[in-house]
């Protein structure tokens, strides 16, 4: 039996506005069931690995009905409990040609903010697990949410479950409480085997930007990271360069201790929903991370979800290995 994943963070609902109307324009919203931690649970799970989801909703249908969508796509769900508050949502509006995307946030005093770690043992929770899987987004909800990613982050690092962890800046959840992101993601960060983050996301931690330009500021800031952060043995990376809301320009890199791969730039077109993108990028990078794959596998197995998912509507990659060999392969014809 395969060694679960386990993923630890709030499910959300996303309502968005009917194709790139803006919000209220007209009276309809289409619903998604998301959450970072969540998307990538669901990438990884439709890749064939066995990934369990900690979270809390509140009893009601909103919450039963996210929990119903995440392990409707394999998710293991017996860790998502339930507890008082509301549902997380957040509203979507689709940018077009050089206006950008929208999201309103509502999700103060969710079930999950307010109580996120209740009743978990994570030490037995985490017993068996290959890894734990974070994001930045939680401790930014709040105190106690910091505190449950802490403490889900030091129990892990106590008993041997390896950590990655996804920086996630939410200027505006940040801002909405007297927080120090500084030094709550720099503790996270240093409990961390993986991060996903760029030199942004270093220079945050760090407290110090990063000289030069392009791959040679990545590499100086995943030097400044690997010295900061002795666990620290893997950096993952995209560079996203926006022409428009619907054309982009994407490139994959892993920073190792001794060394780094980047994949040449991909022209994303025509994109139908960038919501996700960037878990579809950490679902892919885990999955040849656990499935044995070097920087080469990682950072093109990484590149090739987050670009799939761009096609799709929703929060998560639903793709499988399949859709991963034939993007690689470069094969845009009808599938028969």
């Amino acid at each position: 039996m395969t060694r679960p994943v386990l993923f630890f963070g709030e499910l959300l609902i996303r309502l968005t506005a009917p194709g790139h109307e803006l919000l209220m324009q007209s009276p309809s919203l289409s619903l998604h069931v998301g959450g970072a931690e969540a998307n990538v649970a669901i990438g990884l799970a439709s890749l064939g690995h066995d990934c369990v989801m900690i979270s809390r909703v509140p009893d009601n249908a909103l919450g039963r009905g996210a929990v119903a969508e995440v392990r409707g796509r394999g998710v293991d769900c017996r860790h998502v409990s339930t507890g008082p508050g509301r549902m997380g949502l957040y509203f979507l509006s689709v940018g077009a040609g050089l206006r950008a995307s929208e999201i309103v946030y509502d999700r103060g005093g969710s079930s999950f903010a307010s109580a996120p770690g209740e009743g978990v043992d994570w030490d037995v929770v985490l017993g068996g697990a290959c890894l734990l899987h974070l994001s930045g987004i939680t401790p930014a909800l709040g105190p106690a949410a910091a505190e449950a990613a802490l403490k889900a982050a030091r129990a892990a690092r106590r008993i041997g479950v390896p950590v990655s962890f996804d920086g996630n800046y939410r200027a505006m959840l940040w801002d909405a409480w007297d927080s120090n992101p500084r030094a709550i993601l720099s503790d996270l960060i240093s409990m961390a085997d993986i991060l996903f983050g760029n030199h942004r996301d270093l220079s945050l931690a760090l407290g110090h930007d990063f000289s030069g330009d392009g791959a040679d500021r990545r590499r100086e800031a995943a030097e400044a990271g690997f010295a900061a952060f002795p666990h620290l043995k893997l950096i993952a990376s995209t560079a996203r360069h926006t022409v428009s809301a619907d054309h982009h320009r994407i490139a994959a890199r892993i920073d190792q201790r001794d060394g780094a791969y980047q994949t040449e730039e991909i022209d994303v077109t025509g994109i139908v929903d960038r919501i996700g993108a960037g878990d579809a990028f950490a679902a892919g990078v885990l999955h040849a991370h656990l499935s044995g794959g070097d920087v080469k596998a990682m950072a093109e197995t990484g590149l090739a979800l987050t670009v799939l998912k761009h096609s799709l509507p929703g929060d998560a990659s639903l793709f499988g290995q399949g859709d991963i060999d034939a993007f690689i392969a470069g094969g845009l014809d009808v599938r028969r």
